[in-house]
């Protein structure tokens, strides 16, 4: 069941993520998943190690932390994405 979580959850993120930044993306679903899933681990360990990873409540600042990581996974994500098949659809 955690793998399954973490998809639905990657997939949230990844969705958050094409949606804040601007322009359109060109990452198919399943890549902005992946990295929306990368998203939320890096977001997890910065958490932990801010000490927030674990609060009361709705853990606001972690949530936070996730989704900044996966706009910054979908933002590199998407640049590697599209260099990579402008250079397969040049060849």
């Amino acid at each position: 069941m955690g793998w399954l979580w973490a998809i639905i959850v990657g997939f949230v993120l990844g969705i958050l993520a094409k949606l804040i930044l601007p322009g359109k993306q060109h990452c198919p679903l399943w890549l902005t998943t992946i990295l929306g899933m990368l998203g939320g681990i890096v977001g997890n360990a910065v958490a932990r190690g801010l000490g927030i990873a674990a609060t009361e409540g709705i853990d606001w600042g972690r949530h936070g932390l996730q989704l900044a990581a996966a706009v910054l996974f979908v933002f590199l994500g998407e640049m590697l994405y599209t260099s990579a098949k402008g250079r397969r659809e040049r060849a």
